[in-house]
């Protein structure tokens, strides 16, 4: 591929040692896994969406170089929140040195910081809301059960949600996903502020916990997308951070091979992670990848690469590189 961006040459020149080499590398494995025919999932964990990874994240969506995606409950909304509410956020650059008389200001002016981000509660959780109860509510009483991520789906295709936007929908990787039906994990979503409000309107009788699919459920859909899927395509693994986002649904090839007995579905094609967690045995973030062959998911010749920084960082860089910005 002859490049005609900035990026492509800059990296060329500058990328060449240590730890920035492997971002050039990472990035030239990804596309060479594409260009063979490959797919690629992508996991995000962190605060990915809040750091605004949805203006190259969307873009990489729509250029058909990710397949799905696995992420926490929080950056499925986040997101949304930030397409609804973006000029309503405020950024504390001096959050090091807040003190805990500062930080209660900020939670009495509804402001729940994220680092140096801080999300306004009336405005990003209180619009999701409205729109998502009257989803729940709905879809109970016509017997209609769905995942979480197909919650969101909904309110943007609806255009419920449209009003409020507050930034240029091309910048949200959800409005990219929701426009391709892009298949897409959520486990731990409980665990999320939509995850949380759901439970309450769950204790106040609105409407059952059966409404919503649960991490299981998520589990068998993958096992099933995933044995189709490699059928006709080896599938790779780009994950950022670590956490339930990558290890849930890296954990379903060993499933497949080890609990369903499905020998011959393949192993991971490629693996790349984006951390700046402590490497570490015993620890999942921290681990190096060959310790996931002791574990089936990766082989002895799958292209591996850990890229040891912030991903903040170094995601925008790769994505960059892959689309030739």
């Amino acid at each position: 591929m002859n490049s005609t961006g900035f990026l492509r040459p800059f990296m060329a020149r500058h990328y060449n040692h240590f730890n920035a080499a492997v971002v050039e590398d990472a990035a030239k494995g990804y596309e060479a896994h594409l260009t063979a025919g490959g797919k690629m999932m992508i996991t995000l964990a962190g605060a990915m969406s809040t750091a605004e990874l949805g203006k190259s994240l969307a873009e990489m969506i729509r250029q058909d170089k990710v397949h799905a995606i696995s992420c926490t409950g929080a950056n499925l909304e986040e997101d949304v929140m930030n397409l609804v509410a973006h000029t309503h956020y405020a950024r504390v650059p001096h959050y090091r040195d807040l003190t805990p008389q500062e930080e209660q200001d900020l939670l009495d002016r509804g402001m729940n910081r994220v680092t140096d981000t801080c999300i306004p509660e009336e405005e990003a959780f209180r619009r999701l809301e409205g729109v998502m109860v009257d989803l729940w509510v709905k879809a109970e009483a016509e017997g209609r059960r769905h995942f979480p991520h197909e919650w969101f789906y909904q309110a943007i295709l609806s255009g419920a949600l449209q009003q409020h936007y507050e930034i240029d929908p091309k910048d949200s990787w959800m409005v990219a996903a929701a426009e391709k039906n892009l298949p897409m994990v959520v486990p731990g979503w409980e665990d999320s502020t939509l995850g949380n409000i759901f439970a309450a309107h769950c204790i106040s009788g609105d409407v059952v916990p059966g409404t919503t699919k649960s991490g299981i459920e998520y589990m068998t859909w993958l096992a099933d997308w995933y044995t189709e899927t490699t059928r006709d395509s080896s599938i790779g693994f780009f994950q950022i951070g670590g956490g339930i986002a990558g290890d849930f649904p890296i954990c379903v090839v060993p499933m497949l091979h080890q609990d369903l007995e499905r020998g011959e579905v393949p192993l991971w094609a490629y693996f790349c992670q984006i951390s700046d967690s402590t490497t570490s045995f015993g620890s999942y973030s921290g681990a190096v990848p060959n310790e996931k062959i002791t574990w089936g998911k990766l082989g002895v010749e799958t292209p591996k690469f850990i890229i040891e920084s912030d991903a903040t960082i170094v995601a925008p860089l790769v994505f960059g590189w892959l689309l030739d910005w």
